[in-house]
């Protein structure tokens, strides 16, 4: 007599598949680099910019690729007007060249000192260590050259993909939902569309609330930096704010570029310290009142999970990887959360926090209910 067959396969063989399927994405995304990063990119400046498309198709009676179009070019003025801010700072600093260069010499020289009388080497041993790594630096400058202008064009081929990928999710946004829903089958429709829904309003409310952390953020270390009396305030707070975003690293090179700079205008130890003091105490302002007030959405993700992930998309994808990270992780959870047998991994991505008020609340409703 043959054994009975069952369709619940056994716990092993499901970890086995989710194994698999997560060493066949990360190696998937490692080979198509090239073609998934500025994709993701263009996929979620799309669903920025898919309220104001909608709004020039009913309002200005528009055709949809005339829609797309402009919605993209806005957003490409308002990152043209951001890039020119920066640059005129920059030039700032290019035209105090000179004093930079004088005052880097003077705290060169003053370190040299302490290094004489603390660690007990004289001056011409480390004269013949920098003038032996400055050799080396001479000797590699062509190549780094080559490598630092095939980089830019490969950045700007880069940020053609993302402006052509967002035009294009924008006119085909229909036909990508059709393809869904008709990939899944009528009777998961309702679910489709409840992922599809919550993916746009929770990546929307990110986004936008990542842009108005970035921009208080800014306001107030660009004012601290003012009252100071720092040089360069305004680029300074740009800085802060624009590395602020990736999640536990950014705040690191922050500081250090902020160090740096103010070092190397002021030369003041007690301005450097208070540069020091503002960027971490922004950094905790932001990290346990603006975020969860500004960014703070229905999906959360733990600590653990995020770090995971920046660091996991940093070695990935680079730089594009850490920020894109914690968006796919969101996307992630939504997807998770709303398939029955991938809810655990839901649970795993979440917050504890919320999944334990979760829990008190249907609690509470489960006992109003019997009563």
């Amino acid at each position: 007599m043959p054994l009975s067959k069952t369709n619940e396969q056994p716990f092993y063989f499901k970890l086995a598949m989710v194994l698999i399927a997560i060493i066949a994405l990360v190696f998937i995304s490692v080979l198509g680099k090239e073609i998934l990063c500025p994709m993701l990119f263009g996929f979620l400046f799309s669903i920025l910019l898919l309220p104001l498309g909608s709004y020039f198709e009913r309002k200005l009676k528009l055709h949809r690729s005339a829609a797309s179009a402009l919605a993209v070019i806005v957003f490409l003025a308002v990152i043209a007007g951001l890039i020119f801010l920066i640059g005129t700072q920059i030039s700032k600093i290019s035209n105090d060249l000179p004093m930079l260069k004088q005052q880097v010499i003077s705290s060169l020289h003053e370190f040299q000192q302490w290094i004489s009388k603390t660690l007990h080497i004289n001056i011409e041993k480390q004269m013949d260590y920098v003038n032996s790594a400055a050799s080396k630096i001479e000797t590699a400058t062509p190549s780094v050259l080559g490598a630092t202008v095939l980089s830019l064009s490969s950045i700007m081929l880069f940020l053609v993909f993302i402006i052509l990928d967002t035009f294009f999710f924008l006119l085909y946004r229909r036909r990508l939902m059709k393809f869904l829903l008709d990939a899944f089958k009528e009777k998961n429709a309702a679910i489709v569309y409840d992922i599809v829904e919550t993916i746009q309003y929770i990546i929307r409310k990110y986004l936008v609330g990542l842009l108005l952390e970035m921009s208080t953020v800014a306001v107030v270390c660009c004012g601290v930096f003012l009252l100071i009396g720092i040089k360069y305030a305004i680029l300074l707070g740009i800085i802060t704010a624009l590395f602020n975003i990736i999640p536990y690293i950014g705040i690191f090179t922050a500081l250090l570029l902020n160090v740096i700079i103010t070092f190397a205008t002021v030369g003041v130890a007690t301005k450097v310290l208070l540069v020091v003091i503002t960027v971490v105490a922004m950094h905790l302002i932001d990290s346990n009142i603006l975020l969860p007030l500004i960014v703070g959405s229905k999906v959360r993700i733990n600590a653990f999970i995020t770090l995971l992930g920046v660091v996991a998309g940093e070695m990935i994808w680079g730089i594009s990887g850490m920020f894109l990270s914690i968006p796919i992780i969101a996307i992630a959870k939504i997807i998770f959360d709303r398939v029955e047998s991938l809810q655990p991994w839901g649970h795993l991505l979440g917050d504890e926090k919320i999944e334990a008020n979760a829990a008190i609340m249907t609690l509470k409703k489960t006992k109003t209910g019997h009563t």
